[in-house]
């Protein structure tokens, strides 16, 4: 590696210990490609190194995290979207350049466009309000993502004017935007929880949906709707180590470990030693965590809010409904339109993905239910489809991963990089075994 001439010696050994080292192995596991990381620790780096892998829509298999002293290594087993590994060199390659350099990642660039954030609560058709105010005030939405739960809704919404195609920097115009949306969201019993703020700020959707939701509170509100499926999550105290205990057992899904650790670094929790299972379609999750401060969790108050707020992380993203897709050329009040139809039509969209392409083409997910948040009928869902156009609205099945068969144990397959990632797991379930938080680590 070539050095710029004015580091010194000093400069050069701490950009060598702070720089994360990344090793990818596709031959000591024969299901999945192990991915890991060591690094200097400090707060939010397991959140910077999972977003890294969630982004690129992986799915993360099995997780070890052990954090000695300042020190912290994390190995991810993970496979695409259809289970399979890791094959593609450029998907590798550029794995193994961001999470070389998460300490400087940066978020999604949004550049030229303007964020509308919204809260409030959620009905039927409020989507399809939002968007037809949007269209009216001349905003292109370029892309936006919306989840719901517990009757809440939170939306992240970019937009650039349409005729010139910069942002929205009009301040009278910023005015009528928030206030047009602002009433919208409150509808007719909604006065003081309605929120829309304009802003340039470039940030991670997902991430700032998570900080939006928690801030709304709606891991307070009773669901709309009670499963037998709810997300289990247990808080425990192990005094003598000073840590506590968080247990998860769950449905399993892409993006479920990006979603926890989302919400426990927001809450100022830092992770020291984690794993991750699954099997199936269920994922066993533990982790030991203390505050920013070092402290373990200190009263009963405290234990029940972050088992709420795990909850709400876990769910939020987990929205029931039919996926429906949409693929078209992209026009004035499309999004109108659409979601206009499925207010008529008496379907509910729980969440929305909205993109644009380069070339003008809508790429849009929504996911609908009925107006009681039950599976949507059929034969309604087939004439949405027949208004909207057969080939450009879809339903989409989920991906392979979501029915699979229970992994079997997982043999090492040879070659020396899975030997080497063998020992490491090994050292991981060793320092666990140290402190005492495990029983085991042969």
């Amino acid at each position: 590696m070539e050095w710029p001439a004015y580091l010194d010696e000093y400069e050069k050994l701490v950009f060598r210990m702070t720089t994360p080292r990344v090793m990818i192995d596709n031959a000591g596991c024969s299901n999945s490609t192990r991915v890991m990381i060591d690094s200097a620790r400090k707060h939010g780096i397991l959140l910077e190194a999972v977003q890294v892998l969630t982004d690129l829509n992986l799915s993360i298999k099995k997780a070890y995290v052990s954090s000695d002293g300042r020190w912290f290594m994390d190995v991810f087993h993970v496979t695409d979207l259809n289970g399979n590994k890791l094959t593609d060199e450029s998907v590798i390659s550029y794995i193994e350049q961001s999470l070389g350099t998460i300490h400087f990642a940066s978020a999604k660039c949004f550049d030229g466009l303007t964020a509308l954030e919204l809260t409030g609560t959620d009905r039927i058709g409020l989507l399809s309000e939002v968007f037809a105010v949007l269209s009216e005030l001349q905003c292109n939405v370029v892309e936006a993502k919306v989840w719901t739960h517990n009757g809440r809704i939170a939306s992240l919404i970019y937009v650039k004017e349409r005729d010139s195609g910069s942002p929205i920097e009009d301040s009278e115009k910023i005015d009528t935007i928030e206030a047009r949306l602002r009433n919208v969201l409150k509808g007719d019993n909604d006065i003081r929880s309605a929120k829309t703020s304009v802003s340039m700020a470039v940030t991670h959707t997902e991430r700032r949906l998570h900080q939006m939701m928690f801030t709304d509170r709606d891991y307070e509100r009773k669901p709309i709707i009670r499963t037998n499926d709810n997300p289990i999550v247990s808080v425990l105290n192990c005094l003598e180590k000073g840590y506590s205990v968080i247990n998860i057992h769950c449905k399993d899904r892409p993006k479920l470990l990006f979603d926890i650790v989302c919400t426990m670094t927001d809450m100022q929790y830092v992770v020291f030693h984690a794993t991750l299972n699954t099997a199936g379609d269920r994922a066993y999750l533990e982790f030991f965590i203390r505050h920013t401060d070092g402290s373990p969790i200190s009263s009963e108050a405290e234990k029940q809010r972050v088992i709420l707020c795990l909850q709400a992380a876990i769910e939020r993203r987990a929205s029931e409904g039919v996926r429906l897709e949409l693929c078209t050329g992209d026009k004035q009040g499309l999004l109108a339109d659409v979601t206009r139809t499925f207010r008529e039509n008496g379907l509910n969209v729980t969440r929305a993905e909205i993109s644009t392409t380069s070339d003008n083409k809508a790429l849009n997910v929504f996911y609908v239910t009925d107006a009681s948040g039950n599976p949507a009928d059929s034969k309604i869902i087939e004439a949405v489809r027949q208004k909207i156009g057969l080939s450009d609205l879809k339903v989409k099945e989920l991906p392979l991963i979501y029915h699979e068969k229970p992994e079997e144990r997982e043999e090492p397959t040879g070659g020396v990089g899975g030997t080497m990632l063998l020992s490491l797991g090994s050292i991981v379930r060793k320092n666990l075994y140290n402190l005492g938080l495990i029983k085991s680590y042969s």
